[in-house]
């Protein structure tokens, strides 16, 4: 976790900028009443292509169709020369590559320039892996030459690296190289130049980091999957929301296509491209370069149960009314089959028709998948008609695989309402709630779930941000807010068993949705402060729910309570206790901390506090609309500090619109 240190005597006079509280509040932690557990899937990470997270993002190809497969064949490159587009290349379901023929003057040339994902960047000194699968169009050899340019170069030549590839013969061959920039370029882009009398056939042409997370040759970016495992978080959630729906049912998302040889995997369509006109991005397709493989394996790299979402047999709904753009409920056998068949990739033995696969993609280990969401916003009466041949399915084969259903795209409402009895009678493992939604409603949600039964399916709080009235961005209120609401999910842990913000990703260039969690550029990444309030939470877990009251009432904003939300846990690895509280009001609170019951000849040890706050205006107020950015990515950041502690007791200043884990350990 990325920590700042400063003195206590700082955090003083921050509550002293604010005006200093007239009276202590005392929370009671009764530690003799260990309620629920806390799942270890409670906090995670809900992961969609949306905002170019994926190819253009988190997945590290550098090269835009990469295999000449968008509907305009040649979206993202620029041709030279004698350039011909042919369609019966190596790869089934990716038959288009390129013939490039030598210019009929030895002055002219022949060749390609790729523009990538807003730019190809690269940095100086670092290396660069190219690859292409290639063959010459006669017996002899043929020639290319691969640059890395910075088209806007002031200088004297435009190339700041190059190398040449010997294509040796008739045959389809892959070849590599690897390119070292001699410069830092932001813009940059790949060109490649014939180089030679003889011809030749280009397909799948890529360009990645030599060095991606954990080494892998079809990998991620190495900054981006480090912010992911930096959040410790409990669970994956992939491949998304709505672009498993699809905008139709030919355009949803198929994990059969995305696993296997890298150069077979089909392009999709990304239904985000074109869903807000104002955020219009026409070249956004799924390579599907980062599929159902990668997607588990980096959930297992990062200590995540994955959470696989698939079809229903429904297309979106706010998109299609029709009936017929839908699965019938009598056809869906194959949607069924889909199921069961990524359950058998997941945990089936090696000589298994889909284990097999698995196997061979490198991973003979079974992932260990054991839980599945069927469906995502879906709602009305057509949604559990189709949900239940599946739910009937995997019960009898996969009895151990528990089933996450949905209760629609809003946390109330008449869909909510009719979907929550119907997941209870299909008795579904757990419902999948969503809600982006203003401040008011964090503000008054941290008991949402105190009513709720405590039998039948549990919730999996699947889609929210705090989306501020005039301030859909991110900003440090927001956050805060959802801090606060997150201390009543921790407080009902024995309904609450999985948590996610959403999105995820979101590039600078190329957003269709915000706020998002993590902001990045094709050179760097910025972690929000939303962020660190989901790391904060992930790493300091804990075990067990405690009690924790104020004047004898859960600690949830309520009238008198002064804008303050607070939960407490166990910490049973180290026999501690932690405290989160997040005061959302604009005065600082001295707040003591009484742990009641405490074990026969135990006491407090002095502990730590963890602080995220904004940072002050020039008047002393905090600047709660702010957010770390590309250029200041640290403005917000956690800040630890000493907590002093005695006894059964821990006192703590607050500063106002704060948001504090205090970690209090036991004297042994």
């Amino acid at each position: 976790m990325k920590l700042r240190f400063r003195s206590t005597v700082c955090s003083m006079l921050a509550a002293i900028a604010s005006g200093l509280p007239t009276q202590a509040e005392e929370f009671i932690i009764r530690t003799d009443h260990p309620g629920a557990e806390i799942q270890p899937t409670m906090y995670g990470l809900f992961f969609e292509d949306i905002n170019y997270a994926a190819d253009g993002g988190l997945y590290a190809e550098m090269v835009k169709n990469r295999s000449f497969e968008f509907p305009q064949n040649l979206m993202g490159w620029e041709s030279f020369g004698s350039v011909a587009l042919l369609d019966d290349g190596p790869f089934e379901r990716n038959p288009h590559y390129v013939r490039l023929t030598a210019a009929p003057h030895k002055d002219k040339a022949t060749g390609l320039t790729n523009e990538g994902f807003f730019g190809i960047a690269f940095r100086k000194g670092e290396s660069y892996r190219f690859s292409l699968w290639a063959r010459s169009t006669s017996q002899h050899p043929s020639k290319i030459r691969i640059e890395l340019i910075d088209p806007s170069a002031a200088g004297e030549t435009q190339v700041m690296a190059s190398e040449t590839i010997e294509i040796k013969d008739g045959q389809w061959q892959k070849y590599t190289t690897a390119l070292t920039p001699s410069a830092t370029v932001r813009k940059g882009k790949l060109r490649i130049f014939l180089d030679s009398k003889t011809g030749c056939d280009l397909e799948h042409i890529s360009l990645f980091p030599a060095e991606t997370w954990q080494g892998h040759e079809n990998g991620l970016r190495k900054d981006l999957a480090q912010k992911l495992a930096d959040i410790r978080p409990g669970l994956l959630r992939f491949p998304g929301g709505c672009i498993v729906e699809g905008t139709d049912l030919p355009t949803r998302y198929q994990w059969k296509n995305t696993v296997g040889p890298v150069e077979n995997r089909p392009l999709n369509e990304n239904r985000w491209h074109y869903t807000f006109r104002h955020r219009f991005f026409p070249d956004y397709y799924q390579s599907y370069g980062l599929g159902f493989f990668e997607y588990f394996r980096l959930a297992e790299e990062i200590g995540a149960e994955p959470l696989p979402v698939i079809n229903v047999g429904l297309a979106c709904q706010y998109q299609n009314k029709d009936p017929k753009a839908h699965v019938p409920a009598d056809s869906l056998q194959p949607y069924i089959q889909d199921a069961l068949d990524l359950i058998e990739f997941a945990n089936g033995p090696t000589d298994s028709p889909w284990g097999k696969v698995r196997a061979e993609m490198g991973h003979p280990a079974p992932f260990n998948l054991r839980f599945l969401a069927i469906g995502n916003e879906q709602w009305g009466p057509e949604y559990p008609e189709r949900l239940e041949p599946f739910v009937r399915a995997i019960r009898k084969a996969c009895p151990e695989i528990k089933l996450v259903g949905s209760s629609g795209p809003k946390a109330s409402g008449k869909e909510f309402d009719y979907l929550w009895p119907e997941m209870r009678r299909l008795k579904a493992d757990l419902v999948d709630e969503h809600f982006y939604a203003p401040e008011e409603f964090f503000l008054s949600q941290a008991t949402r779930y105190d009513s709720y039964p405590r039998k039948g399916p549990k919730v999996f709080a699947g889609e929210y941000a705090c989306h501020g009235k005039g301030k859909k961005f991110n900003h440090f209120n927001a956050s805060l807010l959802e801090a606060a609401f997150m201390t009543g999910l921790e407080r009902n842990a024995d309904v609450v068993h999985m948590a996610t913000y959403a999105p995820l990703f979101a590039h600078t260039e190329g957003w269709q949705w915000r706020p998002d969690m993590i902001w990045f550029d094709n050179l760097g990444s910025v972690a929000t402060a939303s962020y660190y309030v989901q790391q904060l939470y992930a790493s300091n877990k804990g075990s067990r729910v405690l009690p924790l009251t104020l004047d004898g009432q859960p600690v949830t904003g309520a009238e008198g309570q002064n804008g303050l939300y607070a939960s407490a846990v166990t910490d049973d690895a180290t026999g501690g206790y932690i405290v989160k509280i997040a005061n959302t009001s604009d005065s600082p609170h001295e707040i003591t901390l009484n742990f009641q019951k405490l074990k026969k000849g135990r006491s407090l040890t002095d502990g730590r506090v963890i602080t995220l706050s904004a940072p002050l205006r020039p008047d002393g107020t905090p600047d709660i609309d702010c957010d770390n950015t590309l250029e200041n990515p640290d403005r917000i950041i956690p800040v630890e500090t000493a907590l002093p502690a005695s006894g059964n007791t821990a006192s703590l200043t607050l500063p106002a619109k704060t948001f504090a884990v205090c970690r209090i350990p036991i004297a042994r």
